[in-house]
């Protein structure tokens, strides 16, 4: 009686020390969820220059995390710090009225009759739509320089939870299979279902990060591109846009080139309205129909619909790193469901 009740109390105390520890860490959370998604990433790499370069761990460690900084860490930091001067830049020209989106959608419902018409008889309320439309767009613009400037101001804070990432990081790929030994041997779930999670963890990460978020980035720099070319204000700050919203499958970057063609086609500039049109269907659009079977996998892709509702609800939770956790969560959940399904469910045979 007595040793099961030293028991009990133990595993009681285990779990509170452990969401204590949690708690603890809670200011680095990004950081070290960033730090686990970069060694999960480039542990291939790692044991690559494990086999042909040297079999020091250390030493090929610190090589694969100054690959990772050069490949993924500047460019991230190069993109935002050009992503918030055009945000700060397009918000001044809002407040002063050099763009004006009542404007723009006012020349859309003069130039699509047709359109305006169809939506007022589903008894949608143009006016009150373009009024909701502009109140959003000046929000949005403002919200957006403030976190710019905010980020700016602590960016002190910023650059300290990069180099604990990145610090992390090295110890995380160094001594990456003695910790997950550990992990193993510590979790009371089974070593097989254990293994089958953990693999489950690396390939979604894996399959979001290196596929979702590249497939990503290349539609926003071709959308940025396009818009660059055809004079589009603040080229920049549109494609970073289309990078976050290529995340989100089924709509992705046609939420950003399709309104502004038809802005263009309002305001009769027909050739660069087709152009953009064009451009977007066919490069924009098949760059994810093509990168992503390569980058991802069809093996490792969750349902369309899965990974928008997940990302969506990510990214409404745990903000930018949201659009990893959300699709894990997701994958998480459905190989739980595998995993009771085979092992717990309806035997017909019995």
């Amino acid at each position: 009686m007595r040793a099961e009740l030293e028991r009990r109390f133990f595993l009681w105390m285990l779990v509170a020390v452990t969401l204590l520890f949690g708690w603890v860490l809670e200011p680095f959370w990004g950081a070290v969820f960033w730090a686990c998604a970069l060694s999960v990433i480039f542990y291939p790499l790692q044991q690559w220059l494990l086999a042909h370069l040297s079999p020091r761990r250390g030493r090929m460690a610190l090589l694969t995390l100054c690959c990772s900084v050069l490949v993924v860490v500047l460019p991230l930091l190069a993109i935002g710090a050009s992503f918030a001067q055009e945000g700060i830049n397009f918000y001044s020209r809002l407040q002063s009225g050099e763009v004006d989106p009542a404007k723009m959608i006012d020349a859309i419902k003069s130039a699509f009759p047709a359109a305006v018409s169809t939506m007022q008889d589903f008894g949608i309320d143009t006016d009150n739509l373009r009024i909701k439309l502009t109140e959003f767009a000046m929000g949005t613009s403002k919200v957006l320089a403030g976190e710019m400037l905010a980020i700016g101001q602590n960016a002190a804070g910023l650059f300290l939870n990069i180099a604990l990432m990145l610090y992390l990081a090295f110890f995380l790929l160094r001594d990456g299979p003695k910790l997950l030994h550990l992990l193993v041997e510590a979790l009371p779930l089974g070593d097989e279902r254990e293994h089958l999670l953990l693999a489950k963890f690396a390939e979604v990460t894996r399959a979001t990060v290196k596929g979702n978020l590249v497939v990503a980035v290349v539609q926003g720099t071709l959308g940025g591109i396009i818009f660059f070319l055809l004079d589009i204000p603040a080229p920049i700050l549109w494609g970073v846009v289309m990078t976050f919203l290529s995340l989100l499958p089924a709509v992705g970057a046609a939420l950003v080139w399709l309104p502004v063609s038809l802005y263009l086609y309002a305001t009769g500039q027909w050739v660069p309205a087709t152009v953009l049109i064009a451009y977007g269907a066919l490069v924009i659009g098949l760059a994810d129909n093509i990168l992503r079977p390569l980058l991802v996998g069809r093996d490792t892709k969750l349902p369309d619909y899965v990974v928008l509702f997940s990302t969506l609800g990510g990214i409404s939770l745990f903000g930018i790193n949201g659009f990893v956790l959300g699709p894990l969560v997701a994958a998480l959940f459905m190989v739980f469901w595998q995993i009771f399904m085979t092992e717990f469910g309806h035997n017909p045979e019995t």
